[in-house]
Formats: structure tokens, C-alpha cells, sequence
């Protein structure tokens, strides 16, 4: 009975130690496998969705990337720069090599 106490508290303490551990790869972040662009240094366009606000959109050839345009308040960004379901701007900054963009 003198073992089972310091084992008890020793797989408690494993098993919160585990809770810690990160599950699954990173995805706050590009990793960059194909392209070597920062995503800061990319070109993005404007999607207008079909209630007609904008989004920030990007197309590197491999990857594409969207976001909500927000006012400094955060509420959406609805500029009529084109109509619904249209693209524009200069976000097709670019095909890798590898993979090339057929459009």
C-alpha cells in the first residue's frame, strides 16, 4: 500500500502533463512547403460575397487564403467594388514552380 500512493500521484501528475501537448500540426501558421513568400508580402484581392460585403482573398497557386474585410469597429466591409460573387484586384500573385496556376 506504500507504493500506491506515489503512483497514483504520479499518474495524475503524467496525465495533466499531457494536456499540454499539442494536438495536430500548427495551423495559426504557412508553413511554406511549396512557396517561400511570407503571406505579409502577398497581393490581395477583393471577393464580394453573395450579400455583397467584401473579403481579402489571395491565391499563391497552391494556396488560397480568405478573410472577413472589417471595419476598425469589426463589423463587415460592404463597399460595392463589384458585384456578388466576383473577385477583383491583383490576387493571383503567383504560381509556384512546382504546380503552376492553369488559370
Amino acid at each position: 500500500m506504500t507504493f500506491a500512493k506515489p503512483i497514483l500521484v504520479l499518474s495524475a501528475v503524467l496525465a495533466l502533463a499531457a494536456c499540454d501537448a499539442p494536438i495536430g500540426p500548427d495551423k495559426s501558421k504557412d508553413v511554406n512547403f511549396f512557396d517561400r513568400d511570407d503571406l505579409s508580402q502577398m497581393r490581395a484581392g477583393i471577393w464580394v460575397d453573395p450579400n455583397g460585403c467584401d473579403h481579402w482573398i489571395i491565391d499563391d497557386g497552391v494556396e488560397g487564403y480568405l478573410s472577413a474585410r472589417l471595419d476598425k469597429y469589426g463589423k463587415p466591409v460592404c463597399s460595392g467594388t463589384a458585384p456578388p460573387t466576383v473577385a477583383t484586384g491583383d490576387f493571383k500573385q503567383g504560381s509556384t514552380s512546382i504546380i503552376g496556376d492553369p488559370l
